[in-house]
């Protein structure tokens, strides 16, 4: 499997572990874990993409960290505008959001393992 391949299936994989995980919590939860995917996946998604595309040249580095600088953003977003903007309880979007990035950056990882760069990749 590609490098996309491994990126595209992680990303539906994290998606349908959060839509399982909200049918088990409260309604109100049930909304912040929902408004946290659709954040999480708008940003993470392309931003894995475009980290994919600088595997194995000098790019790839500041692209990670610009893409690290984009998560603790849409934290800092998160937090101070957007759930008093759109009503949403705190604590369920914060602690989704947040697990949700990491668990993607991980996806991120796992599509990026080293000895898979090279002609598939591209």
């Amino acid at each position: 499997m590609t490098a996309r391949g491994r990126y595209v299936a992680g990303l539906a994989a994290v998606a349908a572990a959060a839509a399982a995980l909200s049918f088990v919590l409260p309604p109100a939860d049930r909304r912040g874990l929902w408004a946290a995917l659709g954040l999480a996946l708008v940003v993470q998604g392309p931003l894995g993409w475009w980290l994919l595309w600088a595997i194995g040249t000098e790019r790839f580095l500041r692209r990670w960290a610009v893409g690290i600088a984009a998560r603790v953003g849409l934290v800092g977003l998160t937090a101070l505008v957007l759930v008093r903007a759109l009503g949403l309880p705190a604590e369920a979007t914060l602690f989704s959001l947040v697990g949700l990035l990491v668990a993607l950056l991980g996806v991120e990882a796992v599509a990026v393992l080293p000895g898979r760069s090279g002609p598939e990749v591209r």
